[in-house]
């Protein structure tokens, strides 16, 4: 039979009817015979797998996955059914997964996935029946030939007999296929049915992949096959079940079983009858669901021209390329986009099975499932999204637990940008739960019984085997989003000897951004961060300290990532501020001496322009540099005495990066007209070594700023005016400030502040001496 086909299955069920053999043999490893009995419990649903691990060495793993379309399946749940032994006896998963052990990569695809009889020779032998019988398709031929042929006439073994003669005639060409893996595996076959012959005289009945019956009809000595057998590597290994998906059963690398379709197969082995009709109907609704029209009609007159297409094609029933071109000619008006959907939600599927408790686990795994039934996060195989408020006991337990499987290298989640809230109290996240992760699990399970507990120590492994100084403050703020207590004050310590060591601004530059969010989603979640953050405020001096060296004397790469610093220290400090726990007047006096240091970089020339402008954007942003003052800087800089390349740069850092640039020059043409009279007076020869910087700078602004820009410019110098008149004649902006629609806006203002009373009162007169300059409006 093959491996995965619900022809196959339906014909093995139909011969253990016919043949009631006293034992049943199946491919696949010995050591999971006793885990045969789960098959029986009603939690059991497939697609699953037997997972076999090195005990030693977690990682080194084989998967056999099993769908309920699959002949093993069929054959386990028909012995348990009738009370008849059921055994594997496929080269044991000790030898296994000790095949190639001692080679320094990974397992290949071959040692990772034993089950595929295909996987394991170089010679297609599916492919070389189909070309011989003129097919192009090898899985095309094999549904044709066997998947809608049906039983053998009154006969349950006629299709048995037929796939044998084409496999033995293949056999004798290419032999094993160019691997001596196969014949060291079935010698142990060989030596397995001769027991159970003994045992049960000849009512014995073996299913087994196709390509194997050759061998195992071939007569040998035992010694012969136990010559192969002696002398292969063997390592510790443990099995159990674990759930699969279809998705997985899908793909043709790693330990994918290589189906292109088991939803489908899945469907043809579930429908009692009129598969091609109970097809389309699925189909249909999966449409109607995505808000499609799709009536009765279309479904009949679908099955009609898949059958149609089958008669033309010569087929003895639509498959699965029929119903396929039926569905975007009548369903989908030609468009493969909604074809896309149905193959990725039918012909592939979401489908996850399911394994009883009583299925041997690591500790590590008892402990994950238990908080998975108790936080109501149950895995499944469609990704979804997953809006977490950290004010909520339960969603803080969630953003824990999943917090902590990354840590551990289990990635059931993947942090999403929040579409809700941008505070830190929203988390967002993607979840899809991979069969491979359960394989992660038992990896994770050396670090520790609990999910806690193997969190803890591997944090503090990370933490002492970490690299650089950004690794280490990154694995901080990973503790604390995980709540690690334990873990935190070996990190604490490891980071700050590291910082007391590193002399590299950039390295410090790196890690004061990661300490500070640390803080902050500390106070959320009501750790005791004081020790992050006195490491902060120092790492932040010694950055003041070095800053202004360290940006003498770039190139313009190491310019451009120098400015990128800044940026990040400028937005930590200011954090660092607002959520420290120390004196206010201390921050205050860390926020004032960084704008110190602004305004060295901002007037030293030895450092590169776009460091020295952007010193100036931020000191004009914070308010400790006045507008004026910002247009004296740039004029001395678009100077002609400054090279055009020097001022392109400065250019670059004052209104470029993604720092609202664009706006500033929009609301306040004395700088647009000093940018303006500045490009036009550059001489040819240099227009074009400026121009790709300037393109980056202005390219980056939304479209509606660049139209703007651009009606501004167009205007000219005479038509435009400075200062607090800079929009005047812009639609939608004023010279002055119109009281009459700001007052319209305060009743919402304090609707959304919940203000009433005398708060009232204070409101209006807030917003009575708000600040007009540049005709903006704001509310304090």
């Amino acid at each position: 039979m093959r491996h995965h086909g619900p022809g196959s299955a339906r014909a093995v069920r139909e011969a253990l009817d016919a043949g009631r053999p006293r034992v049943v043999l199946i491919e696949g490893p010995p050591e999971a015979d006793v885990l045969i009995p789960l098959a029986a419990d009603e939690d059991m649903r497939p697609p699953v797998a037997l997972l076999a691990h090195a005990v030693d060495e977690p990682g080194r793993s084989a998967f056999w996955p099993l769908a309920e379309f699959s002949p093993e399946w069929v054959a386990i749940r028909w012995a348990l059914e009738h009370d008849v032994p059921a055994r594997f006896i496929d080269l044991p998963a000790t030898h296994t997964l000790a095949w190639g052990r001692d080679k320094e990569t990974e397992p290949t695809d071959e040692e990772a996935d034993a089950s595929e009889p295909g996987v394991d020779v170089r010679v297609d032998p599916l492919g070389v029946l189909a070309e011989t019988a003129g097919y192009d398709d090898p899985e095309r031929w094999w549904e044709d030939v066997v998947e809608h042929r049906g039983g053998g006439e009154g006969d349950a073994f006629a299709p048995f007999v037929a796939l044998e003669e084409a496999m033995g005639a293949l056999r004798e060409t290419y032999g094993s296929g160019g691997h001596d893996r196969d014949l060291v595996r079935e010698a142990f076959m060989r030596l397995q049915v001769r027991a159970a012959q003994r045992e049960f005289a000849d009512a014995v009945a073996v299913v087994c992949g196709a390509w194997h019956v050759p061998a195992l009809r071939q007569r040998t000595t035992v010694a012969a096959d136990r010559a192969l057998l002696k002398g292969l590597p063997k390592v510790k290994a443990d099995m159990t079940w674990v759930p699969w998906t279809y998705r997985r059963l899908s793909r043709h690398s790693g330990y994918g079983a290589g189906i292109d379709s088991p939803g489908w197969y899945g469907h043809l082995f579930g429908a009692p009858d009129r598969p091609v009709e109970r097809w389309l109907t699925k189909v249909a609704g999966l449409l109607r669901d995505e808000d499609r029209i799709v009536s009765s009609a279309h479904v009949i007159e679908a099955v009609r021209l898949a059958e149609t297409l089958a008669v033309m094609r010569g087929r003895p029933l639509p498959g699965l390329s029929e119903t396929t071109d039926a569905v975007r000619a009548v369903m989908c008006e030609g468009s493969d986009v909604p074809l896309a959907l149905v193959h990725d939600r039918l012909v592939v599927g979401d489908v996850l099975g399911e394994v009883p408790r009583a299925a041997p686990a690591v500790p590590l795994q008892r402990d994950l499932d238990r908080i998975q039934r108790r936080l109501r996060l149950k895995p499944e195989a469609l990704e979804r999204e997953l809006e977490l408020d950290l004010r909520k006991d339960t969603d803080a337990e969630r953003s824990r637990l999943l917090h902590r499987l990354r840590l551990l290298g289990v990635g059931w989640g993947e942090p999403a940008a929040s579409r809700g809230s941008t505070g830190t109290f929203r988390e967002t996240w993607r979840l899809r739960w991979e069969p491979e992760l359960s394989v992660r699990v038992a990896e994770a399970g050396v670090w520790g019984t609990t999910v806690l507990a193997a969190a803890t120590a591997k944090a503090q492994a990370d933490a002492v085997a970490a690299q650089s100084l950004a690794d280490v403050t990154g694995l901080a703020e990973r503790c604390l989003l995980a709540e690690l207590p334990d873990a935190l004050p070996t990190v604490m310590r490891i980071l700050a000897d590291r910082a007391a060591l590193d002399a590299d601004v950039g390295h410090l530059a790196q890690a004061l951004p990661a300490l500070v969010r640390s803080l902050r989603y500390g106070d959320v979640r009501g750790t005791d961060t004081a020790a992050l953050t006195e490491v902060a405020a120092g790492l932040a001096e010694r950055i003041f300290v070095g800053l202004p060296p360290a940006c003498a004397a770039l190139d313009a790469d190491a310019a451009e990532e120098m400015r990128r610093h800044v940026d990040a220290v400028h937005g930590a400090v200011g954090l660092l501020g607002d959520v420290g726990d120390g004196p206010a007047d201390a921050h205050g006096g860390l926020r004032g001496r960084w704008h110190a240091v602004l305004r060295v970089l901002a007037g030293r020339d030895s450092v590169p322009g776009v460091v020295r402008g952007r010193a100036v954007r931020l000191l004009l942003d914070d308010g400790e540099l006045a507008q004026g003052e910002a247009a004296r800087l740039m004029g001395l800089v678009l100077s002609p005495g400054t090279p055009p390349g020097d001022a392109a740069a400065w250019i670059e850092g004052f209104v470029g990066g993604g720092s609202g640039g664009g706006l500033l020059l929009v609301h306040d043409e004395r700088l647009l007209g000093l940018v303006d009279a500045w490009l036009t007076g550059v001489p040819t020869e240099a227009f074009t070594d400026v121009l790709p910087l300037l393109r980056r700078t202005f390219s980056a602004y939304e479209p509606g700023v660049r139209r703007t820009l651009g009606e501004l410019v167009r205007r000219g110098p005479g038509q435009r005016g400075s200062g607090a008149t800079a929009a005047a004649g812009i639609p939608g902006f004023a010279p002055d400030l119109d009281r009459e629609r700001a007052d319209a806006v305060l009743p919402v203002v304090r609707l959304l502040l919940g203000l009433s009373g005398a708060e009232r009162g204070t409101a209006e007169k807030d917003a009575e001496e708000v600040d007009a300059d540049n005709g903006l409006v704001g509310v304090a």
